[in-house]
């Protein structure tokens, strides 16, 4: 079975408590120094219409990132940021079911693993 994450992107806060849980997790003691799973990127502040500004954050998954594989095979469900993604905006499952939300509304991304 093929694993994807869904970023719904358009309601991300920014808040890192993606990064700050990938950091913290007991299995990814591995990683190097100041190094996770995933990283918040920030577009900054911009206008888009004559009195509209948007400010873009973006969790990108870096080559770290096994889906918490050793947590979900001791029986926890999600992969840590997941569990702790602040907004809900991160979305873990089989690939071809995260495919389908992915149809349904723009401002996606989805990441296969």
């Amino acid at each position: 079975m093929s694993y994807g994450m869904l970023v719904d992107y358009e309601w991300c806060s920014g808040c890192h408590s993606c990064e700050v849980a990938c950091d913290v997790e007991a299995t990814h003691a591995h990683f190097p120094k100041g190094h996770c799973g995933v990283k918040v990127h920030e577009e900054g502040l911009y206008k888009i219409g004559e009195e509209k500004w948007a400010d873009i954050f973006m969790p990108i998954f870096t080559d770290l990132c096994d889906t918490c594989a050793a947590r979900r095979a001791a029986g926890e469900e999600l992969p840590t940021c997941v569990k702790h993604c602040q907004a809900h905006v991160l979305k873990f499952g089989e690939l071809g079911e995260l495919a389908k939300d992915l149809a349904a509304k723009p401002k996606q991304v989805l990441y296969a693993f």
